[in-house]
């Protein structure tokens, strides 16, 4: 990222803040879905909210169809099978009162059929597995002071193109943004 000296520190400071609560939004996303927190997930989204797992898996809109996602029986047993949401850093292209981040998320689960390995000072383990890693887009909108997500799309890393297009968008533009040739 590059610092333009010529803001306001007030602007500067604002960046700041805004990406560090985008931060927080994005790394909320693991305990919540992991601990079956529908009134969090609920709380975060836009009313009208989009949550798109492309082809193939369904999705949801609004709010609270999104949040009953993780209300779901399977994925319940999902949770009690050793569920585990593993995010990356997020990149985050502020737009004002809108943001688009881009991320991967790995789904990780627990190996209940794995050799079972000792690791000193941390026990023995069957260890896990990574089931899917996906690649996030995030569309926010700054609603009363709080960011909200309006739209998420997640594609399964599976070399196909799409995957790799909502990377590059990402990527496009916070060049852009940041005007880098």
């Amino acid at each position: 990222m590059a610092i333009d000296v010529s803001e306001s520190i007030e602007a500067r400071l604002r960046e700041v803040e805004d990406k560090l609560a985008i931060y927080e939004l994005i790394a909320s996303h693991p305990p919540s879905a992991d601990t079956g927190h529908a009134q969090y997930t609920s709380q975060v989204y836009k009313e009208e909210g989009i949550f798109n797992r492309g082809v193939g898996l369904d999705g949801a809109t609004g709010a609270k169809a999104i949040a009953d996602f993780i209300l779901r029986p399977a994925h319940r047993e999902a949770i009690e099978g050793g569920l585990a949401h593993f995010t990356g850093l997020p990149l985050v292209n502020l737009q004002g009162d809108r943001a688009i981040v881009t991320s991967y998320l790995q789904l990780i689960q627990l190996d209940k059929t794995g050799q079972p390995r000792e690791m000193a000072n941390h026990g023995v383990s069957t260890g896990y597995r990574i089931h899917r890693v996906v690649v996030n887009r995030w569309e926010l909108e700054r609603i009363a002071g709080q960011w909200k997500i309006s739209s998420r799309t997640l594609l399964p890393v599976d070399g196909s193109k799409a995957p790799l297009e909502l990377l590059n968008a990402g990527l496009t533009e916070i060049l852009a943004r940041n005007r880098i040739e």
